[in-house]
């Protein structure tokens, strides 16, 4: 575990799928600390403990779901969450307790559902008292090599309208600090100011929109000789 602001912990990088590095989150309060996203890594649960353990865990849609899940709430006794849509996949690895169906307020944490990655993914915004604002986005919006991307999962019942009303939500948060489930590079999370996160959200608005990938945009781009 790695401490990041004074309320928030770090677990170690997993690699899920090559080139893609995930974290969890654990936020420490006195009215129970809620674990954001999921942790497979069981040399992270007794740090954990020692910080408090687990109240509740906080999933933002069902590609976080894993075995990992039974084993946590098996070893802090915590209650497991996601939104209703995702439920179906995560109840295969561990009971659900509590659904997400709507923006509200539960435990203390701002749930803000986004669909588009996949139907049921949401968002977590936690206004910390020690002055920052934290948006977890799951896989809404991530980190890739420096620059925010997204995608639409498909099998997960993404859509990419509903996609970008989603980022447009989020747009308009002000959030001071972006945690993404997870990132390809080696930035899990970014501060950013109001303008630069509007800014950065137009940018991933407007390639989302585009019918050519970044990638061949790039490659299309007429050289220096071309324009002399």
């Amino acid at each position: 575990m790695k401490q990041i602001f004074p309320d928030l912990w770090q677990t170690q990088a997993e690699h899920p799928f090559a080139g893609v590095t995930s974290h969890a989150y654990l936020l420490v309060r006195d009215t129970g600390n809620i674990l954001l996203y999921s942790s497979g890594l069981r040399d992270e649960y007794q740090p954990m403990k020692e910080l408090g353990g687990i109240a509740h865990q906080y999933l933002s849609h069902r590609d976080e779901a894993g075995p990992a899940l039974a084993d946590i709430k098996e070893f802090f006794g915590s209650k497991l969450w996601c939104h209703r849509l995702e439920e179906p996949s995560i109840s295969k690895f561990a009971p659900v307790d509590g659904l997400f169906d709507k923006r509200e307020v539960v435990n203390g944490v701002e749930i803000i559902p986004t669909p588009g990655h996949t139907d049921g993914s949401v968002c977590f915004l936690v206004r910390s008292p020690h002055g920052k604002t934290y948006l977890f986005t799951g896989d809404t919006i991530y980190q890739e090599n420096g620059a925010w991307e997204t995608r639409v999962n498909g099998y997960g019942g993404g859509s990419k309208s509903d996609l970008k009303n989603s980022l447009m939500l989020l747009r308009d948060l002000a959030p001071a600090v972006v945690f993404s489930s997870a990132s390809v590079g080696d930035l899990p999370f970014k501060e950013v100011t109001a303008a630069e996160w509007q800014s950065d959200i137009d940018n991933v608005v407007r390639t989302l929109s585009s019918p050519i990938p970044r990638a061949l945009r790039s490659l299309m781009k007429p050289s220096r000789k071309t324009q002399d």
